[in-house]
């Protein structure tokens, strides 16, 4: 319910929720800062209780879950039977129930293929509206925000990336990962703690930022994200999500042995990069906009944003085979636009690859 925070000064507020309230540039460094947090209108809780909530979940996604414990959190993907994401989610349960919370516009879809697939199993999913998320670092949220505690545990996700989970892998061959500068955490809370943040935020009391800038920061740190960088070819490998969202050592799940067989024997044909755009311009890539090499498309931007101390930059899938110290252009509304591309996810990306660790490039290394 994002509009219960249209009354704040300056607030901007859309169907997806607040957008900002005022200066987009401001509110991500008070967010990185921790003296802000995020009302994320944008993700939809999912709530799994029953006696076979985790060993049930565990078979159907692509996490090992059956011995999560109360209070960490992890992620999960549903996939496909050739192994391309079709829902995500962020996972945490508190010993009675396990909590997922899910972009807004795959949370119904994800819903419904969980309902399908109960069979005769204690599990009994549903949708709990009476909780809304706030984002933010653990510290801002521990300050200002009361989480929802049903079962006497604080439902606080932790996000995970860019660390490497139990049974995960790591393609990204940078150092330091610029991911590890990002401080998130996820509070499930009543929909009453929702509109006392609210009156707050109207009085003054406490600071808000706004989607436009939760996004940002996601984007500088590579994160993928169901709503903005999967689209019906992804494979996990692509996007550098083996390292939160894929146990490889699990047992058996749908997607499986695409999983395996191209970690294991291939490569992913399409790899993820980060781009640096010339910031001469006033206009962003839209979601999809093309990513070209001299005149031939070899890919699309999946993410874009502008970044209060990187200026503009976008996250784009591209061919494997385009190479990585090509210079690439983007379109726009205003016509191409040069773009500077970082390695994410390497062209030979697998366990056999032999990539060596690379410095983080700033912007000004990019540019030349």
């Amino acid at each position: 319910m994002g509009d219960v925070f249209a009354a704040v000064p300056g607030a901007v507020v859309d169907d997806s929720g607040l957008q900002h309230v005022g200066s987009p540039l401001v509110e991500q460094r008070r967010l990185a800062a921790g003296s802000a947090v995020a009302p994320r209108a944008d993700r939809v809780v999912i709530a799994v209780p029953g006696e076979d909530r985790l060993s049930w979940l565990d078979s159907l996604s692509s996490q090992a879950l059956a011995r999560l414990q109360p209070g960490v959190g992890t992620e999960l993907l549903i996939l496909d039977p050739q192994g391309h994401v079709e829902h995500a989610a962020s996972v945490l349960d508190d010993g009675q129930t396990t909590w997922l919370i899910a972009d807004a516009a795959d949370a119904a879809g994800l819903y419904d293929w969980l309902r399908k697939m109960r069979f005769r199993l204690r599990v009994d999913p549903r949708i709990a509206g009476e909780y809304a998320v706030i984002g933010g670092t653990a510290a801002a949220l521990e300050g200002v925000v009361s989480a929802a505690a049903p079962a006497g545990m604080a439902l606080v996700w932790r996000d995970p990336w860019p660390g490497v989970a139990p049974g995960g892998w790591a393609y990204a061959a940078v150092d330091p990962h610029p991911g590890l500068e990002r401080d998130w955490a996820e509070a499930i809370v009543t929909r009453d703690e929702e509109a006392r943040i609210a009156d707050a935020a109207t009085r003054g009391d406490v600071q808000l930022a706004g989607l436009a800038a939760v996004d940002a920061l996601r984007v500088a740190a590579w994160r993928p994200r169901w709503s903005a960088d999967v689209d019906e070819r992804a494979l996990p490998h692509e996007l550098d999500w083996l390292r939160t969202a894929v146990h490889l050592d699990k047992g058996c799940y749908r997607g499986q042995e695409t999983i395996a067989k191209v970690h294991n024997l291939g490569h992913p044909p399409r790899r993820l990069v980060a781009l640096q755009l010339d910031g001469s311009g006033s206009v962003l890539p839209e979601h999809g906009a093309v990513v070209r090499i001299g005149d031939d498309e070899v890919g699309t931007v999946t993410s874009a944003a502008l970044h209060y101390e990187e200026g503009p930059i976008a996250l784009a899938v591209v061919r494997r085979s385009a190479p990585v110290d090509a210079a690439l252009t983007v379109d726009t509304a205003d016509g191409p636009v040069a773009a500077a591309q970082e390695v994410v996810v390497p062209p030979d990306a697998g366990r056999t690859a032999n990539v060596p660790r690379l410095p983080r490039l700033g912007r000004r290394q990019a540019a030349q």
